[in-house]
């Protein structure tokens, strides 16, 4: 597998205050725009020695725009181009100004079969400054298992799974299949967890159009009681919640969730699960997302 772990993800929005009060006041990551000489309307976000993990450009659609995926070295993005070139799908290599932009020796873009930005890279420049949160957050779970994990829409499932396992590398770490009315004549939503090193999932494929173009993005912190302190954060600041706090029954995560001022949640969560060694895991589907908690319904009250 040469993707080791999703490294940044990339936000549209025309409103970069918004997403910098989100960011630092309730999410407690560090600012380092000023740092990275971010232009205007653009927002850098720190959480752990990369010099930033998220980071915000101007748009007129609030939305993700982009995931990035690390590879550990030339040879690791080398053998994504050609996977790709195998699979017939077409990438373009990054510009110097978009990799000097990204802060890496090299990077290539593509489109998945659903439509979502993707960039793979090699080579995170960084100068290892100290992440310094603006809440007092002690730090993030990142290192080997990346930025956290993501869920993405994939209306066209098969084809989008398929890229991602066959083309990609990703192996499948547990399944399930969604229905949100009791009718049987509703059609099911498949819903896929994917990994690509030790963190039970990296990327989730959900069967459904998003129109923010993300599920959600989860961001591990190292206890519980991190969790309840931006939980208290996200009351203060009067952030909707979208997923009361929970323990998920696939990643064993403790999380609630809450809307981004870019219309897709973020989950924040401690005590995700970790694996090893993959060949002595058996995939399975759940038929519940929780053990307990995590009641999604509070996500649809005004």
């Amino acid at each position: 597998m040469t993707i080791k772990s999703l490294g940044y993800v990339g936000v549209s929005s025309g409103q970069p205050e918004a997403w910098q009060k989100f960011a630092t006041e309730v999410l407690g990551l560090e600012d380092v725009s000023e740092r990275l000489a971010a232009n205007p309307g653009e927002a850098y976000f720190k959480i752990d020695d990369h010099p930033y993990r998220i980071f915000v450009t101007p748009g007129d659609a609030e939305a993700l725009s982009v995931c990035g995926w690390e590879t550990n070295s030339a040879q690791g993005l080398d053998d994504v181009a050609e996977a790709l070139t195998r699979a017939g799908v077409k990438f373009s290599w990054g510009s110097p100004d978009l990799i000097a932009q990204r802060r890496v020796q090299n990077l290539l873009t593509f489109v998945d079969p659903a439509g979502n930005q993707h960039e793979a890279f090699w080579g995170v420049v960084s100068d290892f400054a100290a992440f310094n949160s603006a809440t007092g957050v002690s730090g993030f779970v990142t290192a080997e298992q990346g930025l956290g994990h993501i869920v993405l829409p994939a209306v066209n499932f098969d084809a989008t799974a398929t890229f991602f396992t066959d083309v990609l590398g990703f192996g499948l770490s547990d399944l399930m299949k969604l229905r949100f009315t009791p009718d049987p004549d509703e059609p099911v939503k498949r819903l896929w967890f994917l990994h690509c090193n030790r963190r039970h999932h990296s990327l989730g494929l959900f069967e459904m159009p998003m129109p923010a173009g993300c599920v959600h993005l989860m961001l591990e912190v190292h206890d519980i009681d991190e969790v309840g302190r931006c939980n208290d954060r996200r009351i203060a600041a009067n952030v909707k919640l979208s997923g009361t706090l929970g323990r998920h029954a696939n990643d064993h995560m403790v999380s609630f969730y809450m809307r981004s001022p870019g219309g897709f949640d973020i989950e924040y969560g401690a005590e995700g699960r970790t694996v090893d060694d993959w060949s002595d895991y058996s995939v399975f589907e759940s038929t519940v997302p929780s053990f307990w908690g995590h009641d999604f319904s509070v996500g649809q009250m005004d």
